[in-house]
């Protein structure tokens, strides 16, 4: 009898992981007021909703949106930008979500873990729209576009300080965890919730476990990573409202021996925090302006279009590519042999550097199963290439001072000359080229909006959107009206 009670677990209610308390406390304490962090907020959130709106035009997305159920409509529903749907939150935060991520064109974070932050903004503004649809039902004052600003500041820290230090791919998990870890934080605030509120519903987020990354690599690498992000951003909003009508949370759910998470899925390892969470990875955020590519291939594309001119009309004569690169794109993105899909081509090295040393561009149309079979160069190609890495690129790329993304292009031709070595360690969207980088990011909303609508509405809504206060005090309902199409 005695060994049986030994064996038995303790049953005590412990205090919450800390984790779990250092995330409510700065969702419901924190101060957001930098201009500058602002200001980056909303250069994001338009640059974030115009690769949303592009991803419109292709079929394989535009399956994915609408209501589960046909037909169904939703008083004070949720609109999505694009699209005359009208949605329930939960599945207007995975449309949302689905689009903006689909090309694979919005924002990213790049540390021992990746990511991208603005994948948040499916759930943030889901809540917000129909929030503030209810509050003007019932004659109260609905949210406004800093609220959503400000909700996509601390979801960009969430995410990106746990992705500083920790490499969940390592373990064989995906990034989109810490999307609905840290859309369930900002979302629950949003509802109401308190900070014990908060903390439950995080809890709630990391007992769901991991998506396994397999449907970013070969053999299996496909168009779910073009979803999955917009998945977990809505179940974020599931599990707050489900905290928000009373559900209890896990405390030690990080913690908690053999059944918790670290234990089951982390190699019992607890996470490293080595700094807190405040602005910094708003700040620091990188954009992708130019290409429509996984953000370590940026660079490299950069090289192959400035190289365009010196090969496109000797490709027969070409010897071999040699490719300078850091470890992650060298573990991630390179890769040999059959490219089944798009979403298979936006994630190969080769084929992003083939493209545009081809035709000296890379487009989302560019990955389309009609646009590689019918340009056989791209594969002749991609097998004359050398990939190896640079140490001193790696060390960069993890110097939070630096966060370089660099790589280097050389064409060697059968005659034994050689183009130039190309070399770009920051791509334009980096902090360090925010001069540069912020009419390039301009242009590009401006061409995404005209896909979707005539010049004088597209012109309306780059009016609202490029001035910081107009926008900042713009009710969210009014905002997301001008993305409808009819």
């Amino acid at each position: 009898m005695t060994n049986q009670i030994n064996q038995a677990e303790v049953n005590h209610r412990p205090q919450p992981d800390a984790l779990l308390l250092q995330i409510a406390d700065y969702v419901t304490e924190a101060e957001i007021t930098s201009p500058e962090t602002l200001n980056t907020a909303r250069n994001c959130l338009i640059d974030t909703l115009g690769c949303g709106l592009l991803a419109l035009k292709f079929p394989e997305c535009t399956k994915h949106l609408g209501p589960i159920v046909p037909g169904t409509t939703v008083r004070n529903g949720v609109k999505v930008p694009g699209t005359a749907y009208e949605l329930d939150p939960v599945a207007g935060a995975f449309n949302i979500g689905c689009m903006i991520r689909w090309l694979d064109f919005n924002d990213t974070w790049l540390a021992a873990e990746w990511g991208h932050p603005s994948d948040n903004l499916g759930g943030i503004l889901a809540t917000a729209d129909y929030l503030s649809r209810v509050a003007v039902s019932q004659g109260k004052a609905p949210l406004n576009m800093k609220d959503v600003l400000v909700a996509m500041i601390k979801a960009h820290e969430i995410q990106g300080v746990l992705a500083l230090e920790n490499s969940y791919n390592r373990v064989g998990l995906d990034h989109v965890l810490l999307v609905r870890v840290a859309s369930t934080a900002v979302v629950t605030k949003m509802l109401g919730g308190s900070r014990d509120q908060i903390v439950d519903a995080v809890s709630q987020a990391w007992v769901d476990g991991c998506a396994l990354r397999t449907y970013r690599h070969a053999p299996n690498a496909g168009s779910r990573k073009s979803w999955a992000a917009g998945d977990a951003t809505s179940r974020a909003v599931r599990l707050a409202m489900i905290t928000m009508k009373g559900e209890m949370g896990l405390p030690s759910v990080l913690s908690a021996p053999t059944w918790g998470f670290n234990d089951v899925l982390f190699n019992g390892e607890a996470f490293k925090m080595s700094q807190g969470f405040e602005s910094y990875v708003m700040d620091n955020i990188l954009f992708k302006l130019s290409f429509p590519a996984e953000f370590h291939a940026q660079t490299a594309v950069e090289c192959a279009v400035t190289l365009h001119n010196s090969v496109k009309d000797r490709f027969d004569d070409i010897a071999r590519i040699e490719v300078t690169t850091h470890e992650s794109a060298v573990r991630i993105i390179s890769k040999t042999g059959d490219l089944a899909n798009p979403a298979d081509r936006d994630h190969c090295l080769q084929y992003m550097i083939a493209v545009p040393l081809i035709h000296g561009d890379l487009e989302a149309e560019h990955y389309e199963d009609s646009f590689h079979q019918a340009d056989h160069r791209i594969d002749v190609l991609r097998d004359k290439m050398v990939i190896q890495e640079n140490s001193q690129y790696t060390t960069d790329y993890l110097d939070p001072d630096k966060r370089s993304i660099a790589n280097a292009l050389q064409v060697f031709f059968k005659d034994g000359t050689s183009t130039d070595k190309i070399e770009v360690e920051y791509p334009i969207g980096h902090r360090r080229r925010r001069e540069e980088g912020i009419p390039v990011l301009e242009s590009k909303f401006e061409r995404n909006l005209k896909t979707r609508f005539v010049p004088s509405k597209a012109q309306q809504i780059v009016e609202a959107c490029t001035d910081q206060k107009t926008l900042e005090a713009m009710p969210v309902n009014e905002f997301m009206d001008l993305f409808v199409a009819c």
